[in-house]
């Protein structure tokens, strides 16, 4: 089929056949999670404290306004992935999308957090709501074609394991940059809303230069001119939720991702309020960063080694169960706060780390098991559920953290003194409730070995 040889020239291009993935399409492939990083960053750490603290939104309204376009983009993403892979399948190329995105998303996302204050709390918040949007499409625009990347650039599941493992390194330095450097821009700026978009600003230039590399680069690497009928648009929407419905152990994998991208979600949109009002000092945000992410880029390797020598599942499952324990670990930070919370914050970050690359080495898998069920390749589409999916996950972060703040009595606008139920659900939020949902997700761990057998063996 011409699919079939078409993609099989395309990888021996770049030596994933022979030898494993070049180091030309490794780096240019990661380059585009400066871009996707910053973004899945920095408004789950403070879009929803800037909305509280700096405009004054109380914590119920504030929680429609991050939860809003979040559902609108669910919807949408799916269509995006439908559009990306009609373009991959007519042109060969999926660069189309993401060159739109990785244009358009840095505006708005300084145009986010540039809301004019001084036309009240109401206007304000209606601002942020429409250009976060805005920005989340845009962004859509660039990760959906970007995740389908992998299952095209090649058919060796051990190199998408490496090529992952370089994705999610370079995810891990920007979180620490971008997640330690945003907020203490913020603050040298002056904070307020100057030290806003002065952060917006900044993170926006990283975010474009990140975004072209990938672009230009892995993103003209796929030639995958299909030779079956496109189809139509709505058919090819629908394509995604098929997927879900045919291949079980891409429906598993999703259910899986979700409940630990609301792990985490929660965990970092927490992690504000924790600096503020457990520690007392709202710059202590940039150390629980540093913590949480600095031991990622070290053991980035050591989580693909365990991959390769013992299976992804068994090495998933590993860090699942460090990542729970960590956040466990946080409970006493209610009754005895201080330095010592950085140790299983910083434990959870060494799991964190295989937390992403692993189940996204497994997503291109599940695209190659999809086709054989299906009869043609649909990764647009399939990605752009598990975009949707993950984009709707890591929103119910700050949903979940400000759904406690609002049933506990938390006041907004920097009020220091916080009712007592408040700063406890400022320190559950930020140990158990991850906790619970990545324990949960441990079931979903074994159910995915017993479905993809392959999984469970080494690499």
């Amino acid at each position: 089929m011409t699919t079939t040889r078409a993609h099989g020239d395309a990888a021996r291009a770049d030596g994933s056949s022979t030898g494993g993935p070049s180091g030309r399409m490794l780096a240019s492939y990661a380059a585009g999670s400066v871009g996707t990083g910053a973004f899945s960053t920095l408004p789950g750490l403070v879009l929803a404290y800037y909305l509280t603290d700096s405009i004054g939104v109380a914590a119920a309204v504030a929680t429609v306004v991050v939860l809003v376009p979040k559902v609108i983009d669910v919807l949408a993403y799916p269509l995006i992935g439908a559009i990306s892979d009609r373009a991959s399948h007519r042109t060969g190329y999926r660069t189309g999308l993401m060159l739109f995105g990785a244009l358009a998303l840095p505006l708005l996302f300084v145009a986010t957090f540039s809301a004019p204050t001084q036309w009240g709390t109401a206007l304000a918040g209606v601002w942020v709501m429409g250009f976060f949007l805005l920005a989340s499409l845009a962004f859509s625009c660039f990760q959906v074609p970007y995740l389908a990347l992998p299952a095209e650039l090649t058919g060796d599941s051990a190199a998408r394991v490496t090529i992952l493992a370089w994705r999610v390194a370079v995810l891990a330095a920007t979180i620490l940059v971008v997640g330690g450097g945003g907020p203490a821009l913020r603050e040298a700026a002056g904070g307020g809303a100057t030290g806003y978009v002065v952060m917006a600003v900044g993170v926006s230039v990283l975010m474009l230069g990140g975004m072209l590399w990938a672009t230009l680069g892995s993103g003209r690497r796929t030639i995958l001119r299909a030779d079956a009928q496109v189809g139509d648009l709505g058919r090819q929407y629908r394509d995604g939720l098929d997927a879900l419905r045919v291949t079980r152990p891409f429906r598993l994998l999703v259910g899986l991702f979700c409940l630990q991208a609301v792990a985490t979600a929660v965990m970092l949109a927490g992690g504000q309020y924790v600096a503020t009002y457990i520690l007392g000092n709202e710059a202590a945000l940039t150390g629980l960063f540093l913590a949480l992410i600095a031991p990622a880029l070290v053991v980035m390797p050591l989580w693909a080694r365990l991959a390769h020598a013992r299976g992804k599942a068994p090495a998933l499952a590993v860090a699942t169960m460090l990542f729970t324990v960590s956040a466990l670990l946080l409970i006493p930070a209610g009754v005895w706060p201080g330095w010592w919370v950085h140790i299983p914050v910083a434990l959870a970050g060494v799991a964190y780390a295989g937390m992403q690359a692993l189940p996204m080495s497994m997503l291109p898998d599940t695209t190659d098991m999809d086709r054989e069920l299906g009869g043609r390749r649909r990764s647009g589409a399939m990605s752009g559920l598990w975009t949707a999916s993950e984009t709707g996950s890591m929103a119910l972060g700050p949903v979940v953290v400000l759904a406690l703040l609002a049933v506990t009595g938390f006041r907004s606008g920097g009020v220091a003194d916080q009712p007592e139920p408040a700063l406890w659900a400022i320190v559950l939020g930020f140990s158990l409730v991850p906790a619970l949902l990545t324990g949960a997700s441990l079931l979903v761990i074994r159910a995915l070995g017993r479905e993809h057998p392959s999984w469970t063996q080494p690499a």
